[in-house]
């Protein structure tokens, strides 16, 4: 047999592979919406065993030692509160959140890649304020032109967005898989419609 297969399937066995715990700060929100804040279960069962987190929901499957029997934890919540981070990192991955996932130019959601609204090779600067999301064909067609030769239009002007602001914009795009136990702590801040 090969040796490497056999690692894997010791270390991650098939029934096992796929139960995250979603990780919430000391305050119950979670550290992050988009990307979810999850941790592989073996992460939660360590952080659980190291005083570092307190389980309040789990899933029905059992792991198992030689001493100790324990159910797959899938709601942890952090004994210490983690401080949010005050400052947006620029990267494509928050960029394309600030935009909703969505071409600036025609509104497309597919194939999207950035754009600089003031093109670089006319002085142009990459920051917040001169990048957009954009998809393939609009970046194209655009080019190294301004706005105004194109005759193309922003759906919205590029800004810095505050990590409040890119947070809750991040719990408007729920990830594939959310398991029943999750429900409750990812949406109890949103406002109740009357």
């Amino acid at each position: 047999m090969d040796g490497d297969f056999r690692t894997e399937f010791v270390r991650e066995p098939a029934a096992l592979k796929h139960f995250p715990a979603l990780v919430l700060n000391a305050d119950y929100r979670p550290l992050s919406y988009y990307p979810l804040s999850l941790w592989p279960w073996q992460d939660a069962v360590k952080a659980a065993f190291l005083d570092r987190v307190t389980i309040i929901a789990e899933y029905d499957q059992i792991v198992r030692s030689p001493t100790t029997e324990i159910r797959i934890p899938s709601v942890v919540v952090l004994k210490d509160f983690v401080k949010p981070q005050k400052r947006v990192a620029f990267t494509r991955f928050n960029l394309f959140l600030r935009d909703e996932f969505a071409c600036q130019y025609c509104g497309t959601t597919g194939d999207l890649t950035f754009d600089h609204v003031v093109p670089r090779a006319r002085g142009g600067i990459t920051s917040w304020e001169n990048v957009v999301a954009a998809c393939s064909r609009c970046n194209l067609h655009k080019g190294s032109k301004s706005l105004r030769q194109t005759g193309m239009t922003l759906r919205k002007p590029p800004r810095q967005p505050g990590s409040e602001e890119l947070r809750n914009m991040g719990r408007r795009f729920p990830p594939n898989f959310l398991h029943d136990s999750w429900l409750d702590f990812l949406y109890w801040d949103a406002e109740l419609e009357a």
